[in-house]
């Protein structure tokens, strides 16, 4: 009788997902098994330091029987870095994947004396359960591979459709961490996870199988696809403001928090449900800052001038967005400086690359502190940002 369990690790002592992504609630690295009646695989590899419980739980899932198959989805080293320890201890297994993952596997000295190379439309008959390869290239690299299970109808969505935290983290609200995940490592490739998207959209998917975060079913596994959905396209999920400063003395903090109060008083007034976050940029999680800004629609940048150029916390949120895709926005700006405002330049400078940004007038540049006759000015930046 055909089966399918779970065999993936929690690593709930993680504090830095790639080196930059703070991890409060650890991560996890997903790995299945498929028992056909003929033949059985296994559903990607996990990060070497969780290496010896996946062996473990692995050992237990196959009671008796020996894997003919691991599938890699993706060469990333969360995800391939137990498979050399896998192939000796099952020299066996034929290792199926693209032909851009030989390359890496090579690239990451993993020697696999058995593989087959599969492409679009390919198939794998397990015995009972079939397994129906989807190229997915770019996301977030170009060797991923997806895998349909239309007899589990489940998919095997390698990164997509992940979170950060470990498995049963967060299990009311799967976009929170899952949207933080989203924006800063697939996000630039929205284009891509589209793509994927239409070849899917034929396919009765009751499950979602990711190699992050948990299996996804039901209503959650509706929205997820509908979030993703707008994700892809660099759509509008929520219509609000992020107002996002880079202070040095506290000046221009204070100048976005009265641009907030402003904003939430003028919503209010004018009836509309706007979502109105502030983060700053020196102290906050950058990114959730990130993820905030492809979450809303606008976008308010506060800024110091600093040696000529922007303080270096703006340079780093604006350079991940555009490194990430950021596009289809408004954007208003205000900028500080004691003898030499250059912040409002510099910062359009760098956004300059990025698609159909609505750069918002007027702006408001301020010497030091803004002045009581300089409020006028706020207020009409704040109308022309919500119009």
């Amino acid at each position: 009788m055909p089966s399918f369990h779970y065999l993936g690790c929690d690593d709930a002592e993680l504090d830095l997902f790639e080196s930059q992504y703070a991890l409060p609630d650890g991560m996890c690295y997903n790995s299945y098994l498929l028992l056909g009646d003929s033949h059985v695989a296994v559903m990607d590899a996990v990060d070497a330091r969780c290496c010896d419980q996946w062996l473990t739980n692995l050992d237990k899932a196959l009671a008796g029987r020996q894997p003919d198959y691991l599938v890699c989805q993706h060469m990333e080293p969360d995800h391939s870095g137990s498979m050399s320890a896998f192939l000796t201890r099952y020299p066996q297994a034929t290792v199926i994947c693209s032909k851009q993952a030989v390359t890496m596997m090579n690239q990451f000295g993993i020697e696999a004396p058995k593989t087959r190379v599969v492409a679009e439309n390919d198939t794998l008959d397990l015995g009972g359960l079939t397994l129906c390869f989807i190229a997915a290239p770019m996301i977030h690299w170009p060797e991923v591979i997806m895998t349909y299970c239309p007899e589990l109808q489940t998919l095997f969505s390698a990164d997509a459709f992940g979170k950060f935290g470990v498995y049963h983290a967060d299990e009311d609200d799967w976009a929170c961490e899952a949207r933080r995940y989203y924006f800063n490592i697939v996000g630039k490739y929205g284009v891509s996870v589209a793509n994927v998207l239409k070849k899917l959209a034929d396919k009765p998917i009751s499950t979602i199988a990711p190699l992050h975060g948990y299996m996804l079913s039901g209503e959650q596994k509706d929205e997820a696809l509908r979030l993703y959905s707008i994700w892809s396209t660099y759509g509008i999920e929520t219509d609000g403001v992020l107002i996002a400063y880079a202070s040095i003395h506290g000046n221009t903090r204070r100048v976005a928090e009265q641009l907030e109060d402003i904003l939430k008083t003028k919503a209010e007034a004018n009836g509309q449900h706007l979502k109105i976050a502030i983060t700053d940029l020196s102290r906050d999680d950058m990114a959730e800052a990130i993820e905030d800004a492809f979450r809303m629609n606008r976008l308010a940048l506060c800024c110091a001038t600093y040696d000529g150029d922007i303080f270096p916390p703006m340079h780093m949120f604006l350079h991940k967005l555009r490194l990430k895709g950021f596009q289809n926005r408004r954007v208003a700006m205000i900028e500080n400086g004691s003898w030499a405002p250059q912040a409002i330049r510099v910062m359009k400078e760098l956004l300059a690359p990025c698609q159909n940004i609505d750069f918002v007038e007027p702006t408001l540049s301020i010497r030091g502190s803004i002045k009581p006759e300089q409020l006028p000015d706020l207020h009409a930046l704040a109308d022309a940002l919500l119009a």
